[in-house]
């Protein structure tokens, strides 16, 4: 798994098209202020039950870690395929995604995940610190 966090005063997205066609119709335009951004590369060998359980465990960490930093409770979670060249497929990343999603929400976090299968547009406001960028690879 890749990840690519941002430390963001507000994060905006609205649904643009759809790129996977079984995935349900969704106009979306949503915006989180004070939120940890966490863009989400799931990967082929994330599919393995043993890598998938300690990719988890490790993604959460990292995610509490960083929001912890900015004391942040917001958290929005966004399936990005273009991180990495070894892309998950969709049904292996949308559950792994929802289920980062619950296990923050079951800590605490307020938690937003952008419309699984959708391209969507962004207004992006990030914090100005070098920890307000961080790049993660877990494996």
């Amino acid at each position: 798994m890749k990840l690519l966090c941002f430390q963001a005063k507000h994060f905006r997205w609205k649904t643009h098209s759809k790129t996977l066609p079984d995935m349900p119709d969704q106009d979306v335009d949503q915006t989180v202020e004070a939120a940890l951004v966490v863009f989400v590369h799931a990967e082929g060998r994330d599919a393995d039950e043993e890598t998938r359980n300690s990719v988890l465990r490790q993604t959460l960490k990292h995610i509490k870690w960083l929001a912890n930093k900015r004391e942040l409770k917001n958290v929005v979670l966004h399936s990005f395929t273009h991180l990495g060249g070894d892309t998950a497929a969709p049904a292996l990343a949308a559950p792994l995604i929802a289920d980062i999603g619950e296990r923050l929400r079951q800590t605490g976090y307020q938690v937003w995940i952008t419309p699984f299968g959708y391209f969507c547009e962004w207004d992006l406001s990030v914090y100005g610190e070098s920890l307000a960028k961080v790049w993660k690879e877990i494996s």
